[in-house]
């Protein structure tokens, strides 16, 4: 087996800097991405023949690092031709089955692949092709006219199979002025057996500027939203100040804690641990550990946020309630809210900072101790 990768275009309607199978898509060029999901889609093929424009310089750096069998032959004025000289360099090899595929289709379906595959022990060639959902009309370059059935119609893509014994003498007699739109045109005028398969909605082929967009985001990794949420108490002790949310409160009492005790920031990294399925806070800063010993809880709320990063992910919401009689927290409120979108490099319209009091009930509501509960909400990629 064969394929015949065409890639002579000069890519007129793209009007980019270069043609667009030169392009970069996902971090290679478009003929790159093409030439290995053809590859994956199909194993067995033992030749890729590259059609490329007469004197390009670029096809040999594009391809550079692909490991499969390649023949680079210069194509003709027209696709056909182009089509014709790259069978050429088949004729000794005489392959049974050939494929031949649009460069600037980088996604290429493996079922695709093997339907066309299946139907060609029954026919000559077969085609992928989609139904036409919009609606057709005639068109004269002024005005619309008549409309046209779509029940009649179909989308054509590629790769397009065929017997290489069947195609290959139609090329070699093909007229020097022949220009088919595509090379199962040239197979249905010939009268082959022709069998038709599902086509893939994502093999579109890349024409304009927006469809390289569009490809691009295809590459781009998918997310999926994570949320956590954190508890935690502290102790009042006495003491002149504590921390709350990383921001010192001179309130007359401390906390009493075995690192700064930032009962706001332990119940925020907890949350954050939490979206992302890495335990808790004692898991990383044991507090049997004397190291931890006084230390300040945004080295914790940072080590969150790093793990957070290494995950590929992004923290995209914070929200912090702190429960206590006193100190007030509303005149400390825009400080906490500044100093956590710092320690996680988040917009500070994505964290909230917010206070209530438990109407004098409970240990909060004695002024025993101090409670915080936390939420964070992650993006993180579905791996």
């Amino acid at each position: 087996m064969a394929q015949i990768i065409v890639a002579a275009g000069k890519s007129a309607r793209f009007m980019g800097n270069l043609p667009k199978q030169y392009e970069k898509l996902g971090g290679k060029t478009v003929l790159r991405q093409t030439l290995e999901n053809l590859h994956s889609a199909c194993p067995t093929t033992r030749v890729f023949v590259i059609v490329h424009a007469d004197g390009d310089n670029h096809v040999h750096s594009a391809i550079e690092g692909f490991s499969g069998t390649i023949i680079t032959v210069p194509g003709g004025t027209n696709r056909s031709l182009s089509v014709k000289a790259g069978m050429a360099t088949l004729e000794d090899l005489s392959p049974d089955i050939v494929l031949i595929h649009d460069a600037a289709r980088p996604f290429v379906s493996q079922k695709v692949v093997q339907d066309l595959l299946k139907q060609l022990e029954t026919h000559d060639a077969a085609v992928p092709v989609l139904p036409v959902i919009d609606a057709v009309k005639s068109y004269d370059g002024a005005a619309l006219g008549e409309d046209l059935s779509r029940a009649e119609m179909r989308r054509v893509q590629t790769p397009q199979a065929f017997r290489f014994n069947a195609i290959w003498p139609l090329f070699q007699a093909l007229r020097p002025e022949a220009d088919y739109p595509d090379d199962i045109a040239l197979a249905s005028e010939a009268g082959l057996s022709i069998a038709t398969v599902e086509g893939d909605e994502r093999s579109f082929k890349i024409t304009y500027p927006g469809d390289l967009k569009k490809a691009k985001t295809m590459f781009e990794p998918k997310y999926y939203t994570a949320t956590g949420t954190g508890f935690d108490v502290h102790r009042i002790e006495a003491g002149p100040a504590l921390w709350l949310c990383g921001v010192k409160i001179e309130a007359g009492f401390a906390l009493k804690g075995h690192s700064d005790a930032d009962v706001g920031l332990h119940a925020l990294t907890d949350a954050i641990f939490g979206a992302i399925a890495e335990g808790d806070i004692g898991d990383h800063f044991p507090p049997s550990d004397p190291k931890w010993k006084g230390a300040e809880s945004h080295i914790f709320l940072t080590h969150a946020k790093d793990r957070v990063k290494n995950r590929g992910g992004v923290i995209q919401n914070i929200d912090v309630t702190l429960i206590c009689e006193e100190p007030k927290i509303k005149p400390h409120r825009e400080k906490m809210r500044h100093r956590i979108s710092e320690l996680l490099a988040v917009n500070l319209n994505r964290v909230s900072v917010k206070a209530t009091t438990t109407e004098k009930l409970g240990f909060t509501g004695r002024g025993e101790g101090i409670a915080a509960q936390a939420t964070a909400t992650v993006s993180l990629p579905d791996e």
